[in-house]
């Protein structure tokens, strides 16, 4: 399978609190949250339920997982109008949860990677299918990119400047080059840009 991510985030690079609920996630004194509901146009909506319809499995981080484990594990299709598709394919394709604490996940349908992670992630990798998807799990989408294991990243930019929250992106961690494998905008200013790794940069030599 191709491990892909998507990624919901500001022009400031920050993650945090994209849902709707405003308290959604306090963490460090966070106090933007909701930054991302109603933006988008329908065709970005109709990209994010065809890019979740794709998945043959969903690689999440245990922050991630449970939020959507509270939201979309828990809610009926008449809860969701208009995005049963993701509802339902987070309902019933196989989820892994990155975590070392998480023990007995309620979710059906859910495993729990907790020992070698990388080496497990490659077995998954290795296996037929399409796509391993990893959407929101910041720091599991770092911890990725580090390694190595992602194929192909999408990020959904949200046209705002929080100025405060978790960013995407590190101050200081790994270099990486990146070839664009697709852009559009929308008629709302969201941008979507969809990356594939390609090793490392190159840097002018000094003069």
């Amino acid at each position: 399978m191709k491990l892909t991510t998507m990624t919901q985030l500001t022009l400031d690079g920050v993650m945090q609190g994209n849902g709707g609920a405003s308290d959604e996630d306090r963490r460090n004194g966070f106090s933007r949250g909701g930054w991302a509901l109603g933006k988008g146009d329908d065709d970005t909506h109709t990209l994010i339920k065809e890019t979740y319809q794709r998945a043959d499995a969903f690689l999440l981080g245990r922050r991630t997982y449970e939020l959507f484990a509270a939201s979309w594990g828990s809610l009926a299709a008449e809860d969701v109008p208009g995005w049963e598709p993701v509802m339902r394919a987070l309902n019933t394709r196989p989820k892994y949860v990155a975590s070392t604490t998480l023990t007995d996940p309620a979710w059906s349908g859910t495993t729990v990677l907790s020992g070698d992670l990388k080496a497990a992630i490659t077995d998954l990798k290795a296996q037929p299918g399409g796509e391993l998807q990893v959407h929101g799990s910041g720091a599991l989408t770092r911890w990725l990119l580090a390694n190595d294991l992602v194929d192909e990243m999408t990020l959904i930019v949200i046209p705002v400047i929080l100025g405060q929250g978790a960013r995407l992106f590190p101050e200081t961690g790994p270099d990486l080059a990146l070839d664009l494998a697709g852009s559009r905008v929308d008629s709302k200013g969201v941008t979507i840009q969809v990356y594939r790794p390609a090793g490392r940069p190159r840097y002018a030599p000094a003069i």
